[in-house]
């Protein structure tokens, strides 16, 4: 079950993080686009409110969303390539 919910997760921030990354793209041409920018905003936060769940719940997926506090861990969890198929 926790496999399945990781395996979802995961998805959902591809997805997210592909919205962000498109719009990003698109208003690096059109940079006054107000209704481009609200959606690369939406997609952004929820990204990264995924990125920190994923984090708090399953390790760092990005450096951003790692945790340094008391040892590096970022390097001893598991990949997500190394992770069994649901």
């Amino acid at each position: 079950m926790m496999q399945m919910e990781q395996k979802n997760l995961r998805f959902y921030i591809d997805a997210v993080s592909f919205a962000a990354l498109d719009a990003s793209l698109y208003l690096d041409s059109h940079p006054d686009d107000p209704e481009a920018l609200e959606y690369f905003h939406h997609f952004n936060r929820a990204r990264q409110q995924a990125l920190k769940e994923y984090s708090m719940r399953f390790g760092p997926l990005t450096l951003d969303t790692a945790q340094s506090s008391d040892r590096w861990k970022w390097a001893l969890q598991p990949w997500p390539w190394e992770m069994e198929d649901c």
